[in-house]
């Protein structure tokens, strides 16, 4: 088989019911989510050979998680049960209107950020892989995370597997001394594709931007320009692909991408996302639909194809997208009406 190979954590998603604060009502939702798990969930269902790679406590909660994503089609085997170990959790509150969301996390000493690359059989790990995804979360946890998220790149590097970055700048989670551009300027140079918004750009790798995202327009110009700096600074980056959110309120967001290819500039449809179900693991369906797409596609198909994918994510509750090849083709046909199948 095929595989893409995903490398990060999978936490326990604890989520106040509907649009509620936190603890206006004694309940919190659990379900799982983290994004390179994210990213293989939706591979899986887009028919993809997925393998997700993590540590995770050996006890029911872990098993858990395990079978949250397996049942997907997800493969498993590569992931490390530790004993003694705790399953990162997070913390969400869902915004409306003006009141944007919040995240609280709690994943300090988690089982993925105490995990060592000794820990893992590479050869295990990439068995049969030709793609390898890894997000800049994982190495933002501990510097044992950034070590451990080097080597697993590097490992790719050298079987000649394709890897894909996607920087995913957490200001919340950089706490054990190093700076995001410390650390992410050097996994960037194992990357064949990067996947950010301009935010993360900035904080990950210092290079800047002259847009605001609040402004309400977007200018395709100015993210070739930045897209063609990121090339430029980092040679063996082949692809740059840049996610595009107009943030009007909570729940309405205009949302697009663009990728600086080798074969040209391409952007996507612009998507008016008026009515936000859940836009949490958004930028992860944008991620999956993006690997399907350069793997099956050309690179204008391919931006269209994880636009539309992670369009569609916006009105599915939790973390993962569980949209299908099929739903994603109807809406890039133009069937966006969501009118009711029977």
């Amino acid at each position: 088989m095929d595989h893409v190979v995903t490398f990060g954590e999978i936490m326990l998603r604890l989520k106040s019911p509907g649009h509620e604060r936190f603890f206006q009502s004694p309940f919190l939702e659990a379900t799982f989510g983290g994004g390179e798990a994210n990213v293989a969930v939706s591979l899986s269902l887009l028919g993809e050979s997925s393998r997700f790679v993590t540590a995770l406590p050996d006890n029911a909660i872990g098993d858990a998680a395990v079978a949250e994503v397996r049942k997907y089609g997800v493969d498993v085997s590569a992931i490390k049960k530790v004993k003694q170990a705790r399953l990162g959790i997070y913390f969400l509150e869902t915004g409306a209107n003006q009141r944007p969301s919040k995240v609280v996390y709690d994943r300090d000493n988690s089982a993925i950020s105490m995990a060592k690359s000794s820990d893992f059989d590479w050869n295990a790990v990439f068995a049969q892989a030709s793609w390898f995804h890894i997000t800049g979360i994982t190495p933002a946890l501990s510097q044992t995370s950034a070590d451990c998220a080097a080597a697993a790149m590097c490992e790719a590097k050298e079987r000649g597997i394709t890897v894909s970055i996607d920087l995913n700048y957490r200001k919340k989670l950089w706490n054990y001394g190093k700076k995001a551009p410390e650390v992410m300027d050097q996994l960037v140079r194992y990357a064949d594709v990067v996947i950010a918004n301009e935010e993360d750009i900035q904080m990950c790798l210092g290079i800047d931007a002259a847009a605001d995202v609040t402004s309400g327009t977007l200018s395709d110009s100015v993210y070739e320009q930045l897209a063609h700096k990121v090339k430029s600074t980092y040679t063996n980056v082949s692809i740059v692909a840049i996610t595009l959110r107009e943030s009007i309120s909570a729940d309405r967001n205009g949302w697009r991408g663009v990728i600086a290819g080798t074969k040209g500039f391409f952007q996507s449809k612009r998507y008016a996302i008026d009515d936000i179900v859940d836009r949490v693991g958004g930028g992860d369906s944008f991620c999956a639909g993006l690997i399907y797409g350069l793997r099956h596609m050309d690179e204008q198909s391919a931006v269209e194809f994880a636009a539309a994918a992670s369009a569609l994510k916006h009105s599915i509750p939790g973390d993962f997208n569980l949209t299908l090849k099929s739903e994603i083709e109807a809406l890039l046909k133009g069937d966006g009406s969501g009118r009711v199948q029977r």
